[in-house]
């Protein structure tokens, strides 16, 4: 009887699969993307590399899981990122379709790290199981891409639980990268019980749920304890400025009384009580502090009308080599009117506050337009309102657990993190920069409060709630309390550790692979 099917060859097979496993590692680009602000849930973080990690199982080569990985990457980060381009082409006043490829090449240098993941796992996964080599792994790179080339530690995973309070208690041990770890685990034990449902599996599952467990009664029990201290601790009423001054005006010497008056109306706004902290932005005063003139005499006037302390975002200036050197500064006045301290921004951000490379790439000057280059401050040194210290994060530092832990090392017993975020326009990076604040929080153990031009402005507690906040694009005054703590913290004397434990894994599980190719 003859055969009435098509014949299939082994290479049709071979494409139908490849295909297939395209599919599966968009999704798990699509699904990390929408695990972030402001368009997606964190809930989807727990699922969404389990498609890539399917499609790696059955990978035919390493080179396939570079692609795979890559796929997945650049799908994700052009989701996370795509405001990069909005903020080239209406700041660093380039085409479209430069702002749109400057953003790809971001993108797809961003997703080499996942490629090198995904590739990795292909070549182990016949010795190691992805649960054990694929956490560990994950976290080495998420730190590589942190500090390489200035690093960039945008929206690692464990940010996108920034709102599950119990889970995320954690944090004051392992940091970020402890949640990244967990997920990227759960993830891969997920794959493995819906690819073999063995035994096997089924117990690693079990172990993963006792764990994660285990983290939420360690959050439980953390969180009554933080109550309990914060409720007796010393504290002060702020007024956090939002005066949503546009940024295509924000350095017009003809808009400067203006943008002044701005922040005075709001300061006065249900005027703070005596001794209390008002903040404004980054740069929130469109002229230079330290020059003597009517300007600085208004916000002098305005901290002796008040009574309380000022602090805010404004440029200043040391002499230099060749040259004035400007800084992004932040100035705290006492209620007497006094200035009591300045702290220079230490960690700039690279073709937004210094343009490295500027002879090679003189196209992209434009981004540093109105104010030029910056140069970095000495240290993160707190600043005094009389027996308490502050630390100031200025714009991107609110990323950087370094910077929080320097101050929470120093002594400092709040956190004040000021920033222009009109830069992003009404993108989804004001959600996301906001989201990472609350980490800063939990990891030392301190009140955050936060002043944005534009938004989003709030306080976030020591247990990483967000008390109160503001939403975009608004004038607003927004008052509150905050509270001077001083809670110890694992993550605060040891730091990263957990990190070179993960490196330390993954340099283990390569030496056991080779030792397993070499006994074949």
């Amino acid at each position: 009887m003859k055969n009435n099917f098509p014949e299939v060859s082994l290479a049709d097979i071979s494409r139908n699969l490849f295909r297939k496993n395209i599919f599966f590692a968009a999704l798990s680009g699509i699904l990390l993307f929408l695990s972030f602000p402001k368009y997606g849930s964190g809930v989807l973080a727990w699922v969404a590399l389990v498609p890539l990690f399917y499609a790696l199982k059955n990978a035919a080569t390493i080179r396939h899981g570079l692609l795979l990985g890559f796929i997945t990457g650049i799908i994700s980060y052009v989701g996370i990122i795509y405001w990069i381009a909005h903020v080239i082409v209406n700041y660093g006043h380039l085409p479209l379709y430069i702002g749109i490829a400057l953003m790809l090449l971001l993108a797809a240098y961003l997703s080499l790290y996942l490629s090198f993941f995904a590739g990795c796992l292909v070549s182990f996964r016949e010795k190691v199981p992805f649960y054990i080599i694929g956490p560990a792994l994950w976290v080495s790179l998420e730190f590589c891409k942190s500090f390489i080339l200035t690093g960039f530690p945008w929206e690692n995973l464990g940010y996108s639980q920034y709102g599950n309070t119990y889970l995320i208690q954690v944090a004051d041990i392992f940091g970020v990268p402890g949640l990244s770890f967990l997920i990227v685990l759960v993830n891969a034990v997920l794959l493995d019980v819906i690819h073999r449902r063995t035994k096997k599996e089924y117990v690693a599952a079990g172990m993963v749920f006792v764990l994660i467990a285990g983290i939420y009664v360690y959050g439980f029990f953390r969180l009554r304890e933080i109550d309990a201290t914060v409720t007796s601790a010393p504290g002060i009423d702020v007024s956090l400025i939002q005066g949503n001054i546009d940024q295509a005006v924000k350095w017009d010497q003809d808009y400067k009384q203006e943008t002044l008056d701005i922040y005075e109306r709001l300061s006065l706004k249900n005027k703070p009580g005596r001794g209390s902290l008002i903040i404004w932005p980054e740069t929130a005063v469109p002229f230079k502090f330290q020059n003597i003139n009517r300007f600085r005499r208004q916000i002098i006037d305005l901290s002796l009308k008040t009574q309380s302390w000022l602090l805010f975002g404004s440029v200043s200036y040391e002499p230099g080599a060749y040259g004035n050197d400007f800084f992004n500064s932040a100035y705290l006045l006492s209620p007497s009117g006094d200035v009591r301290g300045r702290y220079d921004k230490v960690h700039l951000v690279p073709y937004g506050e210094y343009v490295p490379f500027r002879d090679l790439m003189p196209f992209v000057k434009g981004l540093t337009s109105g104010i030029g280059d910056f140069s970095s401050g000495a240290g993160f040194d707190p600043l005094s309102l009389n027996d308490k210290k502050i630390g100031v994060l200025i714009c991107y530092e609110g990323i950087l657990p370094f910077a929080s832990r320097a101050y929470k090392n120093k002594a400092a017993e709040l956190l004040v993190n000021i920033t222009n975020d009109a830069w992003f326009g009404a993108t989804s990076a004001p959600f996301q920069h906001f989201s990472m604040a609350v980490f800063r929080a939990v990891e030392m153990r301190l009140y955050l409060v936060r002043a944005a031009n534009t938004g989003i402005s709030g306080i976030i507690d020591p247990a990483g709630r967000i008390i109160a906040k503001t939403g975009i694009f608004q004038e607003e005054a927004l008052k509150g309390h905050a509270k001077f703590v001083t809670i110890p913290t694992v993550y605060e004397r040891v730091g990263d550790i957990f990190i070179i434990g993960c490196f330390m894994m993954v340099s283990i599980c390569f030496i056991f692979s080779l030792r397993r190719r070499s006994q074949k």
